[in-house]
């Protein structure tokens, strides 16, 4: 517990000089603002959910989060694990899936398994981060297309519905005004980039469709002080059915936070955060959030690399980051209540397009077809699906892909007997020898991915009275490959060829006498080195043609 608790050392640098810490935060805040009522909306809880989620989570990951640069908040792959579960459990499922989410990941920071996110192929990686943006973008066609009432499961349907509304009975306002804010976005964004332009360019739309009395429907009011819903959970005998989603969230936010932790050490050079700690951080971010009728929250690289650009040095500036949105919560509700929702559509699309690396996306392509492949059905299985079974569907073939390469470098290589003798009247016994004794070196890994192979090879083995198995170079050996090389001697012993083997290691001998893999002989038939084994042939077969 103290290695992932805060200390002393985390708030010292912050303390000694808060100036760039207390600027930078308030520059995450004015990014962070339209981001978080954009995926409040998104989520089906309201704008209001997400601007809470922002301050709470915001808090409590600055404090006992592993990144001393890392922002906590809703973001845009969260909101697509929640919008089912809010159409079949509601407002009081998605809060107690937060939470069960929440304990979840604390076990699993108390378990020290942080650093398992480093084993994801970066294919995998790739492919739900471009699913998840383009499932973020068709999130926001109703948004910007003025459709209030959509038919479908998936969001790829709603979105459809929507633009097949739209063709029906257009309307000019939303559209324009989300195509308008996200061109500002975009294109400031290349020339500007230290200016809040998502905040400059909703406040710009705001000011518009009230002046030219633009009908573009409002975010509506945002609950403050006593005028907050009471907040619900689901009875006890109604947990098991959230079982399965709130691992699905669990896994999701502990996936974004430590990649987005990741991507943040590689901005910062000269840190490396704690991946447990991370975990850990998240895991009590995502209990309290839901106490304040909040949505599961997770690591946001967009805000947090917000946060590098700006000067961030310690952690203080992700938690002045939460205070600001806190105090425009209270303060300036009203105004926040008139925003457009075509104006947040317009900036949750400009924020899609950043997200998806089109370089390394290209170079996962070149790198080989498989790469490519793996990359190619995580995106489809997440835009279709849902991010979970996308990412264990790619780790799934990646894991198939990489045992198949691993098989291919196990060989069985026949190698040629020195007899090491130079007698010319023995040359005929030599040759009469070489055809009853055969030498195989067994090489790389001999498990259950490659195992059978050599079954077959072995079992095709004729006209020969001893095979000498080298085994010094076998890599690794599992129960499977053990089993397989017992049925290749016992097929050889029916007929009649003995088995020698040389160089075997004590670990490997353990696991084939555990299984019977052993040559019948026992130790009178292993050999520490292979000359002997030779030598042992040759008596074998010296005695047997005698006979």
């Amino acid at each position: 517990m103290r290695a992932i608790l805060p200390s002393r050392p985390d708030w010292q640098p912050a303390l000694r000089a808060p100036g760039a810490d207390l600027l930078a935060g308030l520059m995450v805040a004015l990014v962070a603002l339209p981001l978080a009522l954009g995926f409040g909306i998104s989520s089906g809880l309201g704008a209001a959910a997400g601007l809470t989620t922002a301050v709470v989570a915001g808090v409590v990951a600055a404090v006992f989060g592993g990144s001393r640069f890392q922002v906590s908040g809703p973001t845009g792959g969260m909101t697509v694990v929640l919008v089912p579960i809010v159409a079949q459990y509601g407002t009081s499922g998605v809060l107690t899936v937060g939470m069960m989410a929440g304990l979840v990941l604390v076990v699993l920071a108390l378990a020290r398994v942080g650093r398992a996110v480093h084993y994801i192929p970066a294919p995998v990686v790739e492919g739900f981060t471009v699913g998840i943006a383009v499932v973020i973008a068709l999130q926001q066609f109703p948004l910007a297309l003025g459709i209030t009432q959509t038919e479908g499961d998936k969001v790829w349907q709603t979105a459809f519905d929507a633009v097949r509304q739209f063709v029906s009975h257009p309307h000019p306002s939303p559209i324009l005004t989300t195509l308008l804010v996200g061109t500002v976005v975009l294109a400031g964004g290349r020339f500007l980039p230290k200016l809040p332009l998502a905040l400059i360019a909703v406040v710009g739309a705001t000011v518009v469709a009230h002046t030219c009395g633009l009908d573009l429907a409002p975010i509506g009011a945002i609950p403050t002080g006593s005028t907050v819903p009471t907040i619900g959970f689901v009875h006890l005998d109604q947990l098991g059915s959230l079982i399965g989603p709130a691992l699905a969230v669990a896994a999701l936010a502990g996936l974004q936070s430590l990649l987005s932790a990741t991507a943040a050490d590689s901005m910062a050079v000269g840190t490396r955060h704690d991946p447990d700690r991370e975990l850990f951080g998240q895991g009590l971010a995502n209990i309290a959030a839901p106490m304040f009728g909040g949505v599961p929250a997770a690591g946001a690289i967009a805000r947090t690399a917000v946060n590098i650009r700006s000067g961030a040095r310690t952690r203080l500036a992700a938690l002045v980051h939460a205070l600001v949105l806190a105090a425009i919560m209270y303060a300036a509700a009203d105004l926040v209540a008139e925003i457009p929702l075509a104006a947040l559509a317009g900036v949750l699309l400009a924020t899609t397009a950043r997200m998806a690396e089109t370089a390394s996306v290209t170079a996962i392509v070149r790198a080989s077809r498989g790469d490519a492949a793996i990359m190619a059905v995580t995106f489809g299985v997440t835009v279709m699906m849902d991010l979970v079974t996308a990412v264990a569907i790619g780790v799934g073939i990646a894991v198939v892909l990489a045992l198949r390469a691993v098989a291919k470098e196990a060989r069985l290589q026949q190698i040629p007997l020195d007899l090491q003798t130079t007698d010319a009247d023995a040359t005929e016994e030599h040759q009469l020898l070489r055809r009853h004794i055969v030498a195989y070196r067994i090489e790389g890994p001999l498990f259950f991915a490659a195992a059978h192979r050599f079954l077959l090879e072995l079992a095709e083995v004729s006209d020969v009275r001893v095979v000498i198995l080298r085994m010094s170079h076998i890599t690794a050996l599992d129960s499977t490959g053990a089993l397989v090389l017992k049925d290749a001697i016992t097929k050889l012993g029916n007929h009649h060829v003995a088995v020698l083997m040389s160089g075997l290691r004590d670990d490997h001998r353990r696991r084939l006498a555990a299984v019977g893999a052993l040559p019948p002989g026992g130790d009178a038939q292993i050999f520490e080195h292979t000359p002997d084994a030779i030598s042992h042939a040759h008596l074998l077969t010296s005695t047997e043609r005698h006979t």
